[in-house]
Order: structure tokens, then C-alpha cells, then sequence
């Protein structure tokens, strides 16, 4: 349909229907009900918004509260990752684009909760560690490796290691993107390539075996998890049985 009464639109977006609903009465597609209805100054609903009108009115069932399955927390995991890399370049701007949207016309008050509740949870992951590395230590232990996270004094300078295998005379770094791209400016960057590169030498210096994993991704899921640990496991498995050496002391790993 070419010609769209866009009073019409507004006003059965009013009334409650979604934009997918408004979309297949009128044969296009959601994403051009959306845009007129910003074009008409009409804010879109979230999506727990959404949902729960789609629940009011019966289109949709309340979340159920009975707890999922390891293995179906993994295959909904595996069929998001899928549907992500299905996505052409322009279903994922369009995505990026809807994202920024509704973080623009987040309520103020809402956008504040989550900037205050992300800031305690970068706080927290500087004592505590990030997700990053206590999945991994819980996998490396349930190994019976010994672990141990934010060990400071190994080397000269007071650097703090991510996690330290003592058995095996190993260390694993997990780097996030300030280590690789001038997120805080590029004199920061060029600081922390070189704190790195010194931490390094020192670490191999002193005999340990140093694995770096270059970080890549924006959040921790199961998909992740599950790269990570594959790369790691077997990194760490080829360290057990032959000690690199010397010249093979530093190993680069990439998560993406």
C-alpha cells in the first residue's frame, strides 16, 4: 500500500495496537508504521511497554516464572547469536539506529537508574572481578586448577594479574577494548600498550607463561561464554602437558 492515512495509524497506535499489528492490517512493514508515527510526534513504547499491552489484551502470555534449563538457556543463546549474524549490514545500522532512538527518548529519570546501576557494576568488577574472569575461574577450579584473581607483587611495579594458575606457572589477561582502541583518547592508549607490553616482559622474565585474550565483545552471554571457555581450556590444556618455552611463553587469544 503506497497511500497511508497516517491519522489512522496514530490513531490505532492510540488504542493500544502495535506497530507490527498496524503494519500486517495495512500490508507494509512495521519499520515504515514507525517512522510516522515519529514523524506525527507519537513517542514509541518500549518494549516491556509493549509487552505489556500485548498481554492485556491477550496477544501475548505473561512471562512464565519456571526456571529454564541449562541446556535451553544455551540454545536460545545459539538461535540469538544466529539471528544476529543472519542480519545484513543494514537490518543491523537500522538496529543500531532503533537502539540510540530509544535511549534518546528514555525517560530521564529511567536513564539515570541504568547510568547509576552501571556505574556500581564497573566499580564492582574492579574489586570483585569482571564476568569475564569469574566465569572463568569457576570453570578453571571445577578443572582443579587452582586459581587466583587480582594477585599483586609477582613483578616489580605493582601490577595486578587478572587470574593466576600457580600450578602451572600461568597467567591470564583479559583485555577490553581500552587495551586496543583509543576509547579514552590515544596518548591513553599508547600508555596502556606500553604498560602492557612492560607487564609482559617482566612476567616472562620471571618464568610465567602469559595468555592474552584481546576482548572484542560488548556483553557476556552464553555464546561468549562458551567461545571463551573453548579457547582457554585448550590453551591451558597444551601448557599442562608441555610447558612452552621461552620464546613461546606469550600466547594471544581473540574473543569476538
Amino acid at each position: 500500500m503506497k497511500n497511508i492515512d497516517e491519522s489512522y495509524v496514530v490513531n490505532k497506535y492510540k488504542d493500544g495496537l502495535s506497530c507490527g499489528e498496524i503494519a500486517e492490517d495495512l500490508n507494509t512493514y512495521s519499520k515504515k508504521i514507525e517512522r510516522i508515527l515519529k514523524k506525527n510526534g507519537i513517542q514509541i513504547r518500549s518494549r516491556s511497554e509493549a509487552a505489556k499491552k500485548a498481554i492485556k489484551r491477550g496477544r501475548a502470555k505473561p512471562p512464565t516464572t519456571e526456571k529454564r534449563s541449562e541446556e535451553e538457556k544455551t540454545a536460545i543463546s545459539k538461535g540469538m547469536q544466529t539471528a544476529w549474524k543472519n542480519k545484513t549490514s543494514e537490518e543491523r545500522k537500522e538496529f543500531s539506529k532503533g537502539a540510540k532512538e530509544r535511549w534518546q527518548n528514555m525517560d530521564p529519570v529511567k536513564k539515570r537508574e541504568m547510568q547509576e546501576k552501571a556505574g556500581r557494576a564497573l566499580r564492582l568488577a574492579c574489586t570483585e572481578g569482571s564476568k569475564a574472569e569469574k566465569f572463568l575461574k569457576s570453570k578453571l577450579e571445577n578443572m582443579g586448577y587452582e586459581v587466583v584473581m587480582h594477585k599483586k607483587g609477582l613483578v616489580e611495579g605493582n601490577f595486578e594479574i587478572d587470574l593466576l594458575l600457580p600450578e602451572l606457572n600461568t597467567i591470564i589477561e583479559i583485555d577490553g577494548p581500552q587495551h586496543f582502541l583509543p576509547i579514552f583518547g590515544e596518548d591513553r592508549l599508547a600508555q596502556v600498550v606500553k604498560m602492557d607490553s612492560i607487564k609482559n616482559g617482566l612476567l616472562i622474565g620471571k618464568g610465567f607463561c602469559v595468555v592474552r585474550i584481546k576482548y572484542l565483545c560488548k556483553s557476556m552471554n552464553r555464546a561468549v561464554e562458551r567461545k571463551l571457555w573453548d579457547v582457554v581450556s585448550k590453551a591451558v590444556e597444551n601448557i599442562e602437558i608441555k610447558f612452552p618455552p621461552k620464546t613461546k611463553r606469550f600466547i594471544e587469544l581473540e574473543i569476538n
